[in-house]
């Protein structure tokens, strides 16, 4: 019996970001991808009542973002339920209010980073606390060297973040970085797309957890300097998230179709 014949590479399907023919095929996509992001974001119980956001630059008027409205359950938020709005906090397009938290992190965090499409920040559970101890995340895993020097700690907390100065202090603090540890309070990260920076938000929170659960047990062996760097040079960029994401985004628009609504 012959040796079965190798299918050529160039035959193999493969996931990769997609372009786009239109600015309004480009739009329904990115929010299309937030919503399937707020969605995942309750069900790994990143909701803490009202708190939590996450924000995508529209591709026609990039001084404006999408988000989801004020109140609404990540769990239940559809496409039609998602608000547009300007550089001045205004609603331009839906009829619920904007949290005034999300207006003032993430307008402050799109305007000094041009780059960024999309930021993530939810109060979730291993973020806020690692965010209490004032501590970056160390290399101690493969995943978390993604963030080996390419996170920041907003070491100040004055209360709820609700003014544009506040916004631009933590805006500051991320600088060119992925990511940020606001002190007492939480995580906040960014990506060229939607799917990135989930997925960052959600991978770190993931480290925190490890981080937190292995110095609960001991002292953790760090990975050093040159290793950690080699790690985050082939996992740290954002095309690597958005293909680490894809998974996730297929199980969620397939166990809830009703959110493309």
């Amino acid at each position: 019996m012959p040796e079965p014949t190798p299918i050529p590479t160039d035959q193999l399907h493969f996931a990769m970001p997609p372009t786009h023919g239109t600015v309004e095929d480009e739009r329904r996509h990115r929010k299309e991808r937030l919503v399937a992001a707020l969605r995942l974001f309750g069900r790994f119980g990143f909701e803490e009542g009202v708190a939590g956001h996450i924000t995508a630059r529209d591709p026609e008027f990039t001084d404006c973002f999408w988000v989801n409205p004020f109140g609404m359950s990540f769990k239940l938020i559809t496409v039609g339920d998602l608000l547009l709005v300007n550089a001045e906090g205004k609603v331009v397009e839906g009829r619920h209010h904007v949290n005034q938290a999300a207006f003032a992190i993430h307008s402050q965090v799109h305007q000094a980073r041009p780059d960024v499409i999309a930021a993530a920040h939810s109060h979730s559970t291993y973020g806020r606390a690692l965010s209490a101890l004032g501590e970056l995340l160390e290399p101690i895993t493969q995943d978390v060297c993604a963030f080996y020097e390419d996170h920041a700690l907003f070491d100040d907390y004055t209360g709820v973040v609700v003014d544009e100065e506040e916004g631009r202090r933590i805006a500051s603090a991320l600088g060119p970085h992925k990511a940020v540890i606001l002190r007492n309070h939480g995580l906040l990260t960014v990506g060229d797309s939607v799917d990135a920076a989930a997925w960052w938000f959600i991978t770190m929170e993931r480290s925190c957890q490890v981080q937190l659960t292995a110095k609960a047990a001991g002292k953790p062996v760090l990975i050093d300097h040159h290793n950690a760097v080699h790690t985050r040079e082939q996992l740290g960029n954002d095309l690597v998230a958005w293909i680490n994401y894809q998974p996730l985004y297929q199980q969620i628009v397939r166990s809830e179709p009703d959110l493309f609504g």
